[in-house]
């Protein structure tokens, strides 16, 4: 029998929830850095996928490894072993500070498992009251209750209250650590190395050193969400790596599995040895297929040559922004690191997004006034040459 093909759409369903201003073309294919929509119109992506399709559309290697896995075992659940999965948590161990790995299915799980590792440990060396969780003005750590609560946007919490308890928002203020940071009632500090949905604001190291500093010397552990910044964004592999400090606690997800759902929690030895059996629990976390996939992911955005890549391309995009800036007198600021930029410009993020969408380059916000760059780690120097032409287009408009 002939297989038949499904008819392209013409219009946005009414069937599904509405918690998304969809853009109006609807994308059918995609190659290297572009995507196609249902017209044939190509548009140079600096999205990819809001961070996650670190190797851009229909890359050979990532075909691949999706074919290899699909060959072999989709899903057992974690009642038993399978090997994809313990070799993916051997490569992050061996690649970063941690000693143990728990994986989840997205960035949000992620961060919510976090919270329940550093209060299990935090009420094992400090009681019930060492409870609280403490995250930073700007942050953005997911939309579940616990991090929500976390989470620096008044008009994403409103209609959702009462929000996890113990959890709080504070200014990032160096004088302000000493007395926040209470011994007797804190269990974790949360922030991201560059705050990503908060304006890609890269935190400033000094600041960062001195919570680490507050947080080792009273038993508090150090989380750090590097579901954005994370696994070779920034030029390095990890964020972290910059700062001179390391975390208790690390979270990854986004371009972790290629595009599949997946997040991992990364856990020193002294935090991780508070967690018993049944503590917490995945179905579908760190499956075979999709931990299969993640394998050939991080070996391709940690291989020192893609770093590399990402650090002279990052370069690139940053030089050619703060150029666009002082011809057109409409960019106000530039920030970031590697392939993870952002400008503040003198009008409504969305009109210049929209103008640029219209010309063929797709970007996204990071606030009312700034847009995030975030293309694809395997961008070329060609396409960001373009991609920078046509963002001044779009703010010359």
């Amino acid at each position: 029998m002939a297989t038949m093909t499904p008819p392209v759409s013409t219009a946005i369903t009414a069937s599904l929830l509405p918690v998304y201003k969809r853009a109006p073309m609807e994308f059918v294919s995609g190659e290297g850095v572009e995507l196609i929509d249902a017209e044939g119109k190509r548009y140079l992506d600096f999205t990819s996928g809001i961070a996650v399709n670190a190797l851009g559309y229909g890359d050979p290697g990532l075909q691949h490894a999706l074919h290899q896995a699909a060959d072999g075992l989709l899903h057992v659940s974690n009642l038993f072993r399978t090997a994809p999965g313990e070799q993916l948590a051997d490569k992050l161990v061996q690649l970063s500070f941690a000693d143990r790995v728990f994986f989840s299915n997205s960035g949000a799980e992620a961060n919510e498992g976090a919270f329940k590792i550093a209060r299990r440990w935090a009420r094992g060396i400090g009681g019930p009251a060492k409870h609280e969780i403490i995250a930073f003005r700007g942050a953005f750590h997911g939309r579940l209750f616990g991090t929500l609560a976390a989470t620096d946007r008044p008009n994403y919490r409103m209609p959702f209250r009462p929000l996890a308890g113990g959890i709080s928002i504070m200014e990032r203020a160096l004088e302000d650590l000493d007395l926040a940071l209470n011994a007797e009632t804190v269990a974790a500090v949360i922030l991201e190395p560059i705050q990503g949905e908060g304006g890609v604001r890269v935190l400033e190291k000094t600041f960062v050193q001195r919570v680490r500093e507050l947080t080792k010397a009273r038993q508090i552990a150090l989380i750090f969400d590097e579901i954005q910044c994370g696994l070779g964004r920034t030029g390095t592999v990890f964020a972290y790596e910059g700062l001179g400090v390391s975390p208790d606690i690390m979270t990854l997800a986004k371009p972790l599995a290629g595009g599949l759902p997946m997040g991992a929690i990364l856990v020193t030895e002294q935090v991780a040895s508070a967690m018993q059996p049944g503590d917490h629990g995945t179905t579908f976390g760190g499956g075979p297929f999709v931990a299969a996939v993640a394998n050939h992911v991080v070996d391709r955005v940690t291989d020192p040559a893609m770093l590399a890549h990402v650090r002279a391309r990052g370069a690139q995009l940053r030089a050619g922004l703060e150029a666009i800036g002082e011809r057109t007198g409409r960019v106000r600021a530039v920030r970031g690191l590697g392939l993870m930029m952002g400008i503040d410009v003198t009008e409504p993020a969305a009109e210049v997004i929209s103008r640029a969408r219209d010309l063929g380059l797709l970007l996204v916000s990071a606030g009312e006034h700034t847009i995030r760059f975030l293309p694809p780690l395997v961008i070329s120097e060609a396409d960001v040459a373009r991609g920078l032409s046509l963002l001044e287009q779009a703010l010359s408009a």
